[in-house]
């Protein structure tokens, strides 16, 4: 189970309606001291002027940009890594920015273990504006796609929040694995991404891995500061667990089961957060998003149990094909 021998990083990166962050993005990308990379950029049919900031970039000799009609990152994502010439997939979002020693530090974790397939590091925010202290404080974790513990290095057999944003995959194991499965598609989630192409890999036997020391910046708009924000993550969590659960169990849907399950959810959770409430009166922010939560992921079983097409989506192993 020896991994490749990694010599070139191919860093892939989606957009959709971003020409304003782009181009920050891609240059972070392009101070890399690594010796060996290609940025592949790869409009997911942008309606805003993406295009016209990624034709300035036409002729630069590090930098492939290709064009998905397909709406939904997942088809953008698997489609540049069949483009991809490197031994080692990385890919990132259209609003993060690099920090010059990202690759060079990413490929160590690869050589302290042949048996892990796929990598993040150390996910900090890039704040727009100051945020509100309840969003520094509550959502600095997987809410706003942030990863920053304690240690420095991780591996493990289990998906130690290894987010698409800051993401290095072996390309043999992305390929066996079947790719992305579905995730965001123009603002609304309809699967599990990366979760699923990491339940993938770890079905497959391998481990996955984190380096502290390989940064990247997510920034951060005042629009994800706020409660409105925190109800669509949310009910976009509903829609991928719900997804998750789906497949883990073939198809199997008992709406009755699963409406009594999600309930009891609610209010252990409700209860929880009241108790918290206690000491600061912004956990109960997160009640309402649970609420929403709820319904989206019921509303996503009852989809799925009625809708067959829908269902074979869900159920689809490969998305490479």
């Amino acid at each position: 189970m020896a991994p490749q021998k990694i010599k070139k990083f191919s860093v892939i990166i989606p957009t959709y309606n971003r020409s304003s962050f782009i181009a920050e993005t891609i240059e972070s990308f392009l101070c890399q001291d690594y010796h060996d990379f290609e940025v592949i950029v790869c409009n997911n049919n942008s309606t805003d002027n993406t295009q016209e900031v990624l034709d300035a970039y036409l002729n630069h000799s590090k930098i492939r940009l290709l064009f998905e009609e397909r709406q939904g990152v997942h088809f953008a994502r698997n489609t540049a890594a069949k483009f991809a010439s490197g031994d080692l997939l990385y890919f990132t979002d259209d609003d993060m920015l690099a920090t010059p020693n990202l690759l060079s530090e990413m490929v160590k974790i690869f050589g302290l273990d042949e048996t892990v397939a796929t990598a993040t590091g150390r996910v900090l925010p890039k704040w727009e504006t100051q945020p509100p202290e309840w969003v520094e404080k509550l959502l600095f974790n997987s809410r706003l796609s942030l990863n920053n513990p304690t240690e420095e290095t991780i591996i493990s057999s289990d998906d130690c929040n290894v987010y698409s944003c800051h993401q290095a995959i072996l390309r043999e194991v992305f390929f066996r694995a079947g790719g992305f499965n579905p995730e965001n598609v123009a603002g609304v989630w309809i699967g599990d991404g990366e979760t699923g192409l990491n339940i993938k890999i770890k079905e497959l036997g391998y481990k996955f891995g984190y380096i502290g020391s390989s940064i990247i910046y997510h920034i951060i708009p005042p629009s994800r500061m706020t409660q409105k924000y925190l109800n669509t993550r949310l009910r976009n969590e509903g829609n991928c667990h719900a997804y998750t659960a789906i497949r883990m169990n073939k198809g199997k849907i008992n709406l009755s089961k699963e409406f009594l399950t999600e309930l009891r959810h609610f209010f252990n959770k409700s209860k929880s957060y009241l108790r918290m409430s206690k000491n600061d009166v912004n956990y109960l922010r997160f009640i309402l998003a649970e609420l929403n939560y709820m319904f989206a992921k019921l509303s996503y079983y009852r989809k799925a149990n009625n809708d067959s097409a829908f269902m074979k989506m869900i159920l689809r192993h490969d998305w490479l094909s």
